[in-house]
């Protein structure tokens, strides 16, 4: 059974964390595990982190602040991250970029949250896990200021187009893909792209509680995504790319250990 690791879970202050011991062992079940935990801002991020101290080896975290939140960013958000990353189940920067869509934060607080986080992770050489969405144009200008200088640079939950695809590639991102693939009305152009993202770029992830896979049968119950379902996401992307499955997994597993550096944690 090919082994996972689901690389974006929103645990904290969602659906979910009703019933966190039963998610993740059904997830174990499933060969899922460990799980990287969401951090989307600094008083979550921190609750991430603890969450983890109570499941070790099976959960880790990223900290930091996505764009919808970046209007919380002060003076302190800075040192109260960085006093996470000292922690080993701390494994990135992150959610951050840019999101242009619901504009929940002003747009210069955006970018001013997005850029501080980038140089916490050059300054500190950590991998960084980042969101854009209809912001492309700035979200690129901003990261190609860093992008030398980041050991690494995820985009999570990728949805964009051709000419994104390239440019991101371009920039040697990885590539999380979710179960948006598996949504015949909106995920076509995302399922026409995955068969030419790297083996060594590509990653699988639920975003759970969101995005559950639309074309999953039977169909759950609760429209609550679950890290478990990460295999059906796996098997519908390794279907379009005419690659068998154990061979897509063992990629996908084996950029996450190394993205995360979790070689040495497990």
């Amino acid at each position: 059974m090919p082994k996972y690791i689901d690389i974006a879970v929103n645990l904290v202050g969602s659906a979910l964390e009703k019933d966190l011991h039963t998610i993740i062992e059904n997830a174990v079940n499933q060969q899922v595990s460990p799980l990287i935990v969401i951090g989307s801002d600094v008083e979550e991020s921190e609750q991430a982190s603890k969450l983890c101290q109570q499941y070790p080896q099976q959960l880790f975290s990223t900290a930091g602040v996505h764009p919808h939140q970046a209007k919380t960013w002060d003076d302190q958000s800075c040192e109260r991250l960085k006093q996470l990353y000292r922690q080993r189940h701390v494994v990135a920067v992150g959610e951050c970029g840019l999101d242009y869509n619901r504009d929940f934060s002003p747009r210069p607080e955006q970018r001013a949250a997005f850029e501080a986080q980038l140089n916490i992770a050059v300054e500190l050489n950590l991998p960084v896990l980042m969101h854009e969405r209809d912001a492309s144009t700035d979200f690129i200008a901003i990261l190609k200021n860093y992008r030398a200088e980041l050991p690494a640079a995820l985009l999570h939950c990728f949805t964009g187009n051709r000419q994104a695809l390239e440019q991101y590639l371009e920039l040697d991102l990885h590539l999380g893909v979710t179960g948006w693939v598996c949504d015949e009305r909106r995920g076509a152009e995302l399922a026409s792209l995955v068969p030419d993202i790297p083996n060594d770029r590509l990653m699988l992830e639920t975003d759970s509680p969101y995005l559950l896979p639309r074309s999953m049968r039977p169909k759950p119950k609760s429209s609550k995504n679950k890290p478990e379902y990460l295999p059906f996401i796996a098997q519908t992307v390794a279907d379009l790319r005419q690659q068998p499955l154990d061979e897509l997994a063992a990629h996908c597993y084996a950029n996450s250990l190394d993205f995360f550096k979790l070689e040495g944690l497990l």
